[in-house]
């Protein structure tokens, strides 16, 4: 059986049975759009992976409990993050699928919710029904780049995309939606991401599916260190199609494919888009023991403040990314660890090479700059994506809730 994968246009509302609307109901005093609304003409199974932080946003808990049953629609509001709000942010999260269930008359536990935006601020109500209302009327099957538009916060591009799978007899369409730009580090960051599928598949495959997907992109990304309280990833599947994937089926290996692929160009996105960030840094750790340890280092040098400085400086100080690894857990000897930035080899078994500083420096000047740490300790390897830390990023989060 062929399979062939093509990018296509649309969105989110690319996918069959989908729909969506970005509005403006009074959240963020910009009068930019800042309430989302996806809905399932049909019922889908649906899949999630959530933040691990302990201060959990009430949204997050509502939605988590709703996965049990079958979804339809998803309400998401930026600006306010309803988190660290107590038995009346529950409340409102609670309200916010009762709301959107009558206006769409369908059951509230088929509606899931998420915020993202300023913690410990409650939700005005009355706004976020009335965006609802508005959200319903302009639900439309050409509305997702809106409701991509609306779930952003400090975000400065859209994150969108969508993808056809085709065989021989048959088609089923992938398609996904995210911000976050800051306080960004997945521990499955604010990051939130929205896929929706038209293939019918069992929720537990989906769950599977998903988790997979989510520990090879989102929990491969890091902008400051901070994960969120907020952070969640929904996957909906509503069979809109007529194709039915099972797990070990002909299918379930083009469908993780496809999903892994829409997950890493929009954790990629997320990086891309990084607060004040001015380059990507791709970093590969192989030679680790095991695929958990090599990613505990990749996120310790990317998250390293003095690793992230010398890259926005485009300074080759690799004394800075073994010091980072060094300060790990992981078991490994530093008399065979070898760095280089793209083909430039700036250590070789602990030690430092002397090498062409301007060679380095305009490796370290590219739009992506390829790291590689090779530990010669094991087979396992790993490659996660992180950005540089710059001024502007002080600028905009000294000043985030004024």
């Amino acid at each position: 059986m062929s399979v062939h994968i093509k990018k296509v246009q649309g969105g989110i509302t690319a996918v069959r049975g989908i729909e969506a609307a970005g509005v403006h109901c009074g959240l963020k005093k910009s009068g930019e759009n800042d309430l989302a609304l996806l809905y399932s003409r049909e019922p889908a199974a649906a899949a999630g992976v959530f933040t691990t932080n302990k201060f959990r946003a009430a949204p997050l808990c509502v939605t988590q409990q709703h996965l049990a049953h079958p979804a339809r629609a998803i309400v998401i509001n930026s600006g306010l993050a309803n988190a660290c709000t107590g038995e009346q942010g529950l409340a409102a999260a609670l309200r916010t699928t009762e709301i959107a269930a009558e206006e769409l008359g369908i059951c509230k536990e088929e509606v899931l919710v998420a915020s993202t935006g300023v913690i410990g601020a409650h939700l005005p109500l009355d706004k976020i029904a009335r965006g609802i209302n508005l959200a319903v009327q302009n639900l439309s099957p050409r509305g997702g780049t809106e409701a991509a538009r609306a779930i952003m916060t400090t975000d400065t591009k859209i994150k969108e995309n969508a993808y056809r799978v085709a065989t021989d007899t048959e088609s089923f369409t992938l398609a996904g939606m995210a911000k976050g730009a800051g306080m960004i580090c997945p521990e499955m960051a604010t990051m939130l991401a929205f896929l929706v599928t038209d293939v019918q598949i069992e929720r537990a495959a989906l769950q599977k599916a998903l988790q997979r997907a989510v520990d090879s992109s989102f929990n491969l990304i890091t902008v400051d260190g901070d994960t969120s309280t907020n952070d969640m990833v929904i996957l909906l599947a509503n069979g809109a199609a007529g194709l039915q994937i099972e797990e070990g089926g002909p299918l379930w290996d083009p469908f993780n494919r496809v999903l892994l692929q829409a997950c890493r160009e929009l954790a990629y996105a997320i990086v891309a888009d990084g607060e004040g960030a001015t380059k990507v840094i791709k970093l590969q750790v192989k030679g680790a023991p095991d695929r958990e340890m090599a990613r505990k280092l990749a996120r310790a040098v990317l998250n390293s403040p003095l690793v992230k400085t010398a890259f926005f400086g485009e300074d080759a100080n690799w004394g800075r990314i073994v010091t980072a690894l060094g300060y790990t857990d992981v078991p490994f000897d530093p008399g065979q660890v070898d760095v280089f930035f793209g083909p430039l080899q700036v250590v070789a078994g602990g030690q430092g090479l002397f090498f062409d500083e301007l060679q380095a420096k305009k490796i370290l000047a590219q739009a992506e700059v390829p790291v590689l740490v090779d530990l010669h300790r094991g087979t396992a390897e790993v490659t996660a994506w992180g950005c540089d830390l710059s001024y502007e990023y002080v600028k905009i989060n000294s000043a985030y809730r004024s």
